[in-house]
């Protein structure tokens, strides 16, 4: 293993090797490992899984609420939305992929602070989806890079976004419209996110984006953190939508590791 694969967290390959289960803390982020293989993911910095089900899927936001109510505190929403019909399994198993990717990018940053593990603890959605624990720190680097070479400037992540008017002839995409149209100088890249409903780490890559064609600002220093996450019961979290066509090859690629 290379330096920068065990620099990831070496906590999550020693648990991964041990075939552990239960639920690795970090200050940004928990990671839900059954047999080694990463089943959940949550995090404050991003949505959960119920936005990217609800404001960005096609889940009534009544029928997520009706999955918690009835089968939350038995760990089986995720069986209970497919099995009452509220839900595709191939819809929840891409937003679920997304939600994993998404939470664990920010649970394993640098600045996350110690790794604790509950050993048994187990999430109250139930079981959808594993992946290995190296996919998943792959994925993290990947993204970690690829934000770097788009635009080299992270305080764009934490920045309030301030759109920038498109220069003549210059091309604006549907998904960048909609980016820039909530683009408000006020909200960060986080809280686009939310009124979105799409992930984090997707939000944050179209900032980075739009920062390089100079269709928004580009602060020139730091400012303010990444907003707190709200309490919840231990049992519950939240969500939101993803990239289908870069999750489908996620998936893809997964399956044909197996």
């Amino acid at each position: 293993m290379t330096a920068l694969a065990a620099a990831v967290s070496p906590l999550l390959t020693r648990l991964a090797a041990e075939r552990a289960t239960g639920a690795l803390l970090r200050d940004r982020g928990t990671l839900f490992l059954e047999d080694g293989r990463i089943v959940h993911a949550e995090s404050p910095a991003t949505p959960g899984l119920d936005v990217l089900l609800t404001t960005g899927g096609g889940l009534a936001p009544e029928r997520w609420r009706e999955a918690v109510d009835r089968a939350g505190a038995r760990r089986q929403v995720a069986r209970f939305l497919v099995d009452s019909g509220g839900l595709a399994g191939g819809e929840l198993e891409i937003c679920h992929l997304a939600a994993i990717f998404d939470a664990a990018f920010f649970a394993l940053s640098p600045g996350s602070g110690p790794s604790r593990f509950r050993r048994g603890a187990t999430h109250w959605i139930g079981s959808v989806r594993s992946v290995p624990a190296a996919a998943v720190e792959r994925e993290t680097r990947r993204r970690r890079e690829l934000l770097d070479a788009v635009w080299p400037y992270p305080q764009l992540d934490t920045s309030p976004v301030v759109p920038r008017a498109a220069a003549p002839g210059q091309t604006v995409t549907a998904r960048q419209r909609a980016l820039l149209a909530h683009a408000d100088g006020l909200r960060t890249p986080a809280d686009l996110a939310w009124v979105l409903g799409r992930p984090a780490f997707h939000t944050l890559l179209d900032v980075r984006r739009l920062a390089a064609a100079g269709l928004v600002e580009t602060p020139l220093a730091p400012v303010r953190a990444v907003r707190a996450a709200t309490t919840l019961p231990d049992w519950m979290t939240d969500t939101q939508s993803p990239d289908v066509a870069l999750l489908r090859r996620l998936r893809d690629a997964l399956e044909a590791s197996l």
